[in-house]
């Protein structure tokens, strides 16, 4: 097996990428999201909540839709679909079997680091503290576990627009003095018990 991993700008693209393989009939079993829940746009529409302000505009409202309906479809499309907070990150929904991972023997409880969860689905140290960067700052993940045989067509798949070129990202980073992913970095801005740096 091969794990392939695409970052994305946005929920609705990883929920495409996801909906894609699926319906070309690769495992959901073998298919995850991760995505930062800073302002907590995502955790709302887990479960039957729906999250909506009297005082939205009509094109916050439906960017709300959208949220909701990319976020519920991920509920039907993968295995699970949970809400936490990873040390390091912050608050992120995930589902598929980095949502195992990640908690291991109860929701809501990260028994390990973003980085372990990662390597733990054959991702090399060095790429997965670049995601979970990537993660960090605000990317959607999208990892796919494939036969070998089915990487190239499956890397054809989640090229589309949308798909952030996290290697370039990482240089800039590095140029701004960024050594790797820090889960014990912390910045006063988030009030949780779990800070993250953007």
């Amino acid at each position: 097996m091969k794990t392939l991993v695409g970052t994305y700008d946005s929920i609705q693209v990883a929920h495409d990428v996801s909906n894609d393989l699926i319906n070309a009939g690769y495992s959901r079993n073998d298919i995850s999201i991760v995505a930062n829940d800073k302002n907590n746009e995502y955790a709302g529409y887990i479960g039957d909540g729906f999250v909506n302000s009297a005082n939205d505009s009509g094109e916050e409202v439906a960017k709300g839709v959208g949220i909701g309906a990319a976020i519920g479809g991920l509920g039907g499309l993968l295995v699970g679909l949970g809400a936490l907070a990873i040390p390091g990150v912050g608050p992120v929904i995930a589902a598929g079997p980095l949502l195992a991972a990640l908690t291991g023997a109860g929701v809501g409880a990260v028994t390990g680091g973003i980085v372990g969860a990662l390597a733990d689905l054959g991702i090399p140290d060095e790429e997965a503290e670049i995601y979970s960067e990537g993660l960090r700052r605000g990317n959607i993940l999208v990892i796919a576990q494939v036969p070998d045989t089915s990487a190239s067509a499956v890397t054809r798949m989640m090229e589309r627009p949308g798909l952030v070129d996290i290697h370039r990202e990482a240089e800039t980073w590095r140029s701004s003095g960024w050594k790797g992913f820090d889960a014990d970095v912390r910045d006063a801005s988030f009030s949780g018990d779990t800070r993250y740096v953007r």
